[in-house]
Order: structure tokens, then C-alpha cells, then sequence
């Protein structure tokens, strides 16, 4: 869903919220969940839920006790308590719906260590906030450029400022461990803050960017996929998708989530067709599959010697020879079978819209050339006979 003001605009242009992350309705925002319990009203007697979804930078969100009772609703700027001074954020979600989500991320509400809201963010907050995220483009083409100088085998994809400035984020993607105390020690020097590394994986950091994925959409993991579960080349081979790295690694460089999206109908389907090491036997020789079509649900088999000849039969006729062929019985060839599926696919054009002939430029015209140049010859015997007399 998107806020009203992102409509389309006179001149077809997106207008926009031009809210940069902060609508007040969050519903142009990254994994953003949708408060379908916003416009009902709690029983009586019955207190509303005391805890509260805050989003920071980049869909990171963290869940919040409203101790002091405050009426907050979604799009709220808050201050929230840090481990050391206080963080800025907006509201995404209260109400049940934050229970229900506590309880699907495995959050406890009765947790030791609970993070509560202080108040409402002031202009103040709000203006510290917005010149300490100004800093953070300029800051991490620096950091990069200092891990690039002293040799270490990581990438700063993102670099996060608390609310109140006191502390700075970064986060890096690396292949194995990375010692980097020395540039802790450049980045304190250089950029006069606390600094923290956390190291993420390459979904998470693709996540956290976002982009446009091959489809032509936003990436699943940065608009709505929360859990990356692991994606081998197996979902490939069961979809008879070409392994190609180039077409089959998304944004972040790993197997595209996506690849799991139809994996089980690929393999419900599947169980219906035999396995493909099978062979068949029959009176001309033995066959070996070489292809097969889930959506037709066809097998193509070629004899052992007549590589280049494939013989198309059916998922059940493929099995009533498995069948013969337990009871030792062998059929003729395949030749019977995939002559039934032999179907005529010349399909005439039909010129029902008055469209052209989609063959009129078969046909080539007489060459205006050659006829000039057997004109010529035509006339060169005449000429030499007036020559003659």
C-alpha cells in the first residue's frame, strides 16, 4: 500500500511523499507491516499493549516499552534508550499487532535488559539526527578508503549514526575473519566518535541497501522477506534451469531467493514423471532419457548409438514400458508410442484486422539492374550493324 500523496501526478510523473523515510502513515517504507487493527477499539476494561515496534535506518527495527504511557501512533518520531546515550526512530507499529510480531520474532517481554521510550522526539532531536545521517555518504567513501590503504579483505557497505551522534555503526561484509582493530583505532582518530564494526552477510547487506533485482522489481529481501533460508543448486536442476551463475546470483551475489518460490510445485509435479536414470528397454535397443517437459508432462528418449535421434513419448506410456520391463517383457520400439504425439503445429495467418501479409517480403521483386543490363545486350548487336554499313 502507499500514503495518498504518492499518487501520479498531471504530467504522469510519481508526485511522492517526499518524506525521505518518514511518512506519517509508513506505508511507503521497507517491510512495512499493515495495521488492519487500527480502527477497532479495545473491549472495556482492557488496557492497549505497552509496547512498541520502533523502525531505524534501513527496515532495522526494535521493539520498545512505552513506560510512561505515552499516546503514540504510527509515524511518531521517538527517542528511544541506547546502551549509551539515546537513539531517534520512528513508529511502525502499535497496539496487538506488536505482540503477535514479538511473539513471531521470539522477543520476550519480560527480558532483563528491556529498552524503553523516553519521549517524543523534540525539534532539537530531530535536527542532531538529521545532520549526523548527512554525514554518513561522506563518511564511509573514507572508511572504505582506509580499509582499501591498509590491505584488509572487507567492504563497509553501511555506516549508521545514533540518534544523539555518540556512536557509529558500521557495517562490513568480509569472506573470513578480518583483525580490524588498526582501523578501529584510524576511524576514532578520524572521525572522533565510538565506533562499533558489525560484520553482516551478503542477503543481510543486500537487504539493507535494497535495489532493483533482474525481474524489474525491488528486491524480496529489502520490501518483504524477512527469513533468507538457504537456496542450493538442486532448486535449479528440479525448475531444468540452465546453471548459469551470471542468471541465477542475484544482487547480493548468492543463489536468488526466488529460486525457492516454486520449488514444491516443481517437485509435486515431478513425482508423476519416472526417474530419468531409468532406461527402457525395447526389441530396437535400449533408450536413455535426454530431456524432459514438466509443464506437457513428455519425455524425450534416444536410442544408445542414435544419440542425435530423440523419440518424445508420455509420463504414462513411459511407465507402462517400466512396468513391461519389470515383468521382462519388451516392446517393439518407441517409434509406436511417440507417433500419437505427432501433431501438426504449421499454423496458417489469418487476416482478421486487416493487418499485411506476414510473407510479403518473401517474395523479392525483379532487380531493376538486370534488366538495364539485358537491355544493353539487346542493343549492342544493332549498333554494330550500323557500323557496318
Amino acid at each position: 500500500m502507499s500514503c495518498n500523496t504518492c499518487s501520479t501526478g498531471k504530467d504522469g510523473q510519481p508526485k511522492g511523499c517526499k518524506n525521505n523515510g518518514t511518512c506519517g502513515t509508513d506505508s511507503c517504507n521497507k517491510l512495512t507491516v499493515f495495521d488492519w487493527l487500527a480502527n477497532m477499539t479495545l473491549p472495556n476494561g482492557q488496557e492497549p499493549f505497552d509496547w512498541v515496534e520502533v523502525r531505524f535506518k534501513n527496515g532495522r527495527k526494535h521493539y520498545y516499552k512505552n513506560t510512561e504511557k505515552l499516546t503514540l501512533s504510527i509515524g511518531d518520531i521517538v527517542a528511544t534508550q541506547a546502551q549509551f546515550g539515546h537513539d531517534v526512530g520512528m513508529v511502525t507499529l502499535t497496539g496487538e499487532l506488536v505482540r503477535i510480531q514479538m511473539k513471531r520474532k521470539k522477543v520476550s517481554e519480560t527480558d532483563e535488559e528491556t529498552l524503553k521510550i523516553y519521549r517524543k522526539a523534540s525539534q532539537k532531536d530531530i535536527d542532531i539526527w538529521s545532520e549526523y545521517r548527512d554525514k554518513e555518504e561522506p563518511m564511509k567513501v573514507k572508511a572504505r578508503q582506509f580499509a582499501i590503504d591498509i590491505r584488509l579483505q572487507m567492504k563497509i557497505s553501511d555506516i549508521e549514526f545514533q540518534g544523539d551522534g555518540s556512536k557509529a555503526t558500521f557495517y562490513y561484509t568480509a569472506e573470513d575473519r578480518v583483525d580490524f582493530r588498526e582501523l578501529i583505532k584510524m576511524y576514532a582518530r578520524e572521525f572522533k566518535t565510538r565506533i562499533e564494526m558489525k560484520q553482516v552477510g551478503f542477503r543481510q547487506e543486500a537487504s539493507r541497501l535494497g535495489g532493483i533485482g533482474s525481474c524489474g522489481r525491488e528486491l524480496c529481501c529489502s520490501t518483504w522477506l524477512t527469513d533468507f533460508r538457504s537456496v542450493s543448486t538442486s532448486a535449479a536442476r528440479y525448475q531444468q534451469l540452465s546453471l548459469n551463475p551470471q542468471k541465477l546470483a542475484g544482487q547480493c551475489g548468492k543463489l536468488k531467493c526466488c529460486l525457492n518460490y516454486e520449488l514444491d510445485t516443481y517437485l509435486d509435479a515431478l513425482k508423476d514423471f519416472p526417474k530419468s536414470d531409468v532406461k527402457l528397454y525395447t526389441e530396437k535397443g535400449t533408450a536413455v532419457c535426454q530431456k524432459t517437459d514438466i509443464f506437457k508432462g513428455h519425455m524425450w528418449f534416444a536410442y544408445e548409438g542414435e544419440w542425435s535421434n530423440w523419440h518424445v513419448i508420455t509420463t504414462k506410456q513411459a511407465r507402462e514400458i517400466i512396468e513391461l520391463n519389470k515383468k521382462k517383457e519388451k516392446v517393439a520400439s518407441l517409434e509406436e508410442y511417440a507417433s500419437d504425439l505427432i501433431a501438426d503445429t504449421k499454423s496458417e495467418f489469418e487476416n482478421v484486422v486487416g493487418q499485411d501479409s506476414l510473407t510479403r517480403f518473401d517474395s523479392k521483386g525483379p532487380n531493376k539492374k538486370n534488366k538495364r543490363n539485358k537491355n544493353k545486350k539487346r542493343r549492342k548487336p544493332q549498333n554494330k550493324k550500323n557500323n557496318a554499313k
